[in-house]
This record gives structure tokens, sequence and C-alpha cells, in this order.
């Protein structure tokens, strides 16, 4: 601003202006709106893996169908690609799964292992099942086992320092690249 302008109100500076950097950092994450729209207890009248087959493949983020037990992407994923693997029958811990269950589930992890690799060049995986609430399983009635790809370099201060997660793709973009590898 010259010094004729500095007392005319109407003149910001720029950096005060919407859109303009600051030292805040906005990380926009639109898909979890729904997660915050259900209220606290989202779960509670609608098993969301129940639910899940009954829609087409993309409305249920499901990236393939099995005769026991199928694979969706977490709607609330710790990276992207994260992968659950859901039998079909609503039942909420492993030793309640018939051989059929468990040896179709270990089949699809492991598929989806090598689907990954190959659809997003990951270094390795977290993977694990929480079985119960007190075990941290936000659906607690249903029994899902999560495989989340690691990259060498995804390890960064946000986890760690601000608890936040960054997260490059967009849920149904990551649906389509790991369906489409699936299949190939």
């Amino acid at each position: 601003m010259s010094d004729g302008d500095a007392g005319d109100a109407r003149l910001v500076e720029a950096s005060t202006l919407p859109g303009v950097p600051d030292e805040f950092q906005r990380l926009w994450t639109p898909h979890r709106m729904a997660y915050i729209s259900a209220g606290p207890e989202p779960h509670r009248e609608t098993c969301p893996f129940c639910a899940a087959p009954g829609m087409s493949d993309a409305d249920g983020l499901i990236v393939h169908r099995g005769v026991t037990s199928y694979v969706l992407l977490n709607l609330f994923p710790y990276n992207s690609g994260h992968l659950l693997v859901c039998p079909y029958r609503h039942i909420s811990t492993y030793d309640e799964a018939t051989a059929e269950e468990v040896a179709e589930i270990g089949a699809l992890t492991q598929r989806a292992m090598h689907v990954l690799r190959a659809a997003s060049r990951c270094d390795g995986f977290n993977i694990g099942m929480n079985q119960g609430s007190v075990a941290g399983a936000g659906v607690d009635a249903h029994l899902h086992q999560h495989i989340v790809p690691r990259w060498a370099t995804d390890a960064n201060f946000f986890p760690i320092i601000a608890k936040t997660k960054a997260l490059p793709q967009l849920l149904g973009e990551v649906r389509q690249s790991v369906a489409a590898a699936w299949d190939a």
C-alpha cells in the first residue's frame, strides 16, 4: 500500500484474504462428511458390512466379491488403498468363522497384497483385526480384516505431531484402480 492509501479501510493486505496461504494448513477431506453426518453411533441400526454387498460395487466401495467373503475399501482409510476383507455372514469374531470363511479371508488377503503392490507400488503392509470395541473395532459386530498398504516415504510428521493423515487419492479413484488390478 502507498502512504496515501494507508487510511482507506477498504484496502486490506492480500495475506488476510480467503484462499491466500497463511500459517494454517488445511486438509480437505469431504469423504468424511458421511461419517460426521451419521452422528456419534452411525452403525447402531445398520451394519455397513451387511449393507455393502446389496449395493453396486462403486457405491459399496467393493473391489472383489468372493464366495463367502468380499473385499472393499475402508470408508475412513488410514492410507490410500486401505482394504477390508469381510465375510458376508454377520459374525463378530474370527473364532466364529467357518473353515471356508477363514480360508477365503486368508486367500483374499493374500490376493489383496498382490493387487495393492501392482496398483500402488507399496513397500509393505499392516494387516490385522480389531475384535470387540475394547480392542479398537469401529464396527465390532461384523468381523473384518484390515489391509493397509505402506510406503517407505509415507511416514511424516502429520500422524505423529498433528494426529492427521494426508490421503492423496479420492476413494472412487482408488476403488477403480484396485478393482481393475484385481481382475488383471
